[in-house]
């Protein structure tokens, strides 16, 4: 049975001529969390994007969520970006 999901896609971007890679959003199933599948996952998808000559990955997630921030502060690297989005 699976067991998580990556849904990811590759996107231009106005910093790079080759696309980026955007990891959308990341799931394991709970009963399987801490077993590697999460940091799996984005290794998986860090393998596509290398062969897809993506310069790139980055995925967003709240300041709240613990638990994944634990996997990404491993995996990957916080930067130091702001998101801003359109009032009302």
């Amino acid at each position: 049975r699976p067991v998580g999901l990556a849904h990811y896609l590759f996107h231009r971007h106005g910093w790079s001529v080759a696309d980026v890679c955007y990891l959308q959003d990341l799931y394991a199933d709970p009963e399987v969390r801490g077993q590697g599948i999460g940091r799996a996952l984005i290794e998986d998808v860090y393998a596509k994007a290398d062969a897809a000559g993506a310069p790139s990955v980055y995925w967003l997630t709240q300041d709240f969520n613990t638990q994944a921030r634990r996997l990404y502060d491993r995996i990957g690297e916080v930067t130091p970006f702001i998101k801003y989005k359109r009032a009302g």
